[in-house]
């Protein structure tokens, strides 16, 4: 009969042969393992009898600080593990592809391409904030421009600064450009925000749901604003281009009635801009009261020079009002070679008389001709500068 008690430990019962020597030895040091833990649990049973903090243990050390090593520094430790470059990202579609993530934008278009921004330029650019406190009245219909209490007028507080390349020569010929029919389109206004130079001016018509919004965005990608508000044309009788058309045959608070409504649909323009109305700029007596309102509350009219009979340039001026007149209407003739042929009188214009104003729908073919061509602009010679910029009496003279 076997006596197990004595027998070694690790052994199976009923194993005859003698254990493994890594076994024995890993007995061993568990015997050794259990004789330590006993001697540091008499110690520390010691220590409490003995402790002066009433059987709270503790202990005593003496702490030494090694000297720092004598010879050099070791080297940095480098990682082992070496990974490849990424390869460049070259379009937004490589990265919705590397990401796994698919993107679904209105219309099924594509990503956008990239834009390369100024940074130092778009800051110097910055409109300042609309709607200014300063320059809002409210009334029955919205608020409207004003001109503040302390003299400050929405065609200064509102216009975009006059940025020019610095290597144009001095007194070099200045254009300007505003592009119309923002506000009815959501996809038209989008591109031309996107697509044209921050310099050019964009018109809004007052209708169209998010106005304010598309607005808002112009502004904030720097671009001046302005109102179109639609007047009486000499038409067949195919009707009116909109609720509260300013008429012939209005009184004229109707007409101020109608053109503070047309006022109140969007904030942060410098300007009013006839849309149609060869047959309401051609009146005096019925444009002097619109005008008179424009200029009191501190904006300025561009007339858009498509009726050789308008009236507005003489009664704008007789108010010392901003003003001005359109020198070329780009797309009358909406084909390529008309375009083309138009921003060639265009430029032809603003060399002969230092300044020159286009004016022109955003249309999808007039943005990528006028984007296309402004890009090559200042390379001519010829700075691009907003609408405001080209509004004052001296204006047309350039200084």
């Amino acid at each position: 009969m076997r006596d197990e008690l004595n027998e070694p430990l690790g052994l199976v019962s009923g194993a005859a042969a003698a254990p493994p020597a890594g076994r024995s030895r890993a007995a061993g040091r568990a015997v050794l393992a259990a004789a330590a833990l006993a001697a540091a649990i008499g110690l520390v049973t010691l220590a409490r009898r003995d402790s002066p903090l009433d059987g709270e243990p503790y202990a005593v050390a003496k702490v030494e600080v090694a000297p720092a090593p004598s010879g050099p520094a070791a080297p940095p430790v480098t990682a082992s593990v070496h990974e490849a470059a990424a390869p460049p990202i070259a379009s937004a579609d490589q990265v919705e592809a590397a990401s796994g993530v698919k993107v679904t934008r209105p219309g099924g278009g594509g990503p956008p391409n990239a834009r390369i921004i100024d940074v130092e330029r778009a800051l110097a650019d910055r409109l300042n904030a609309a709607p200014d406190p300063r320059l809002i009245e409210t009334s029955r219909t919205g608020s409207l421009p004003r001109v503040g209490a302390d003299g400050a007028r929405p065609f200064e507080v509102y216009a975009r600064p006059v940025q020019l390349d610095p290597k144009l020569k001095a007194g070099a010929p200045r254009i300007a450009l505003m592009v119309g029919g923002l506000g009815l389109n959501a996809e038209g206004a989008e591109a031309a925000i996107a697509k044209l130079p921050g310099a050019v001016t964009l018109g809004f018509a007052p209708y169209g749901a998010g106005i304010e919004e598309r607005a808002a965005e112009a502004r904030a990608a720097g671009h001046e604003t302005a109102l179109q508000a639609p007047m009486e044309d000499f038409s067949d009788g195919t009707g009116e281009p909109g609720p509260h058309t300013l008429k012939t045959s209005a009184s004229d608070a109707d007409n101020l009635d109608s053109l503070r409504w047309l006022m109140s649909r969007f904030a942060g323009y410098v300007a009013v801009v006839n849309h149609l109305g060869g047959k309401f700029t051609a009146d005096t007596r019925e444009l002097t009261p619109v005008l008179t309102e424009i200029a009191a509350r501190g904006l300025g009219y561009l007339d858009d020079g498509a009726s050789p009979r308008s009236v507005a340039p003489d009664v704008a001026a007789a108010l010392a009002m901003p003003s001005a007149r359109a020198d070329v209407v780009i797309d009358a003739n909406p084909t390529p070679e008309a375009i083309e042929a138009a921003l060639a009188r265009l430029l032809d214009r603003a060399r002969e008389r230092g300044s020159a104003i286009g004016v022109a729908s955003a249309s999808p073919m007039s943005v990528e001709l006028l984007a296309r061509w402004t890009n090559g602009l200042e390379s001519k010679g010829v700075a691009l500068v907003p609408l405001s910029a080209l509004m004052s009496p001296s204006a047309q003279t350039n200084p």
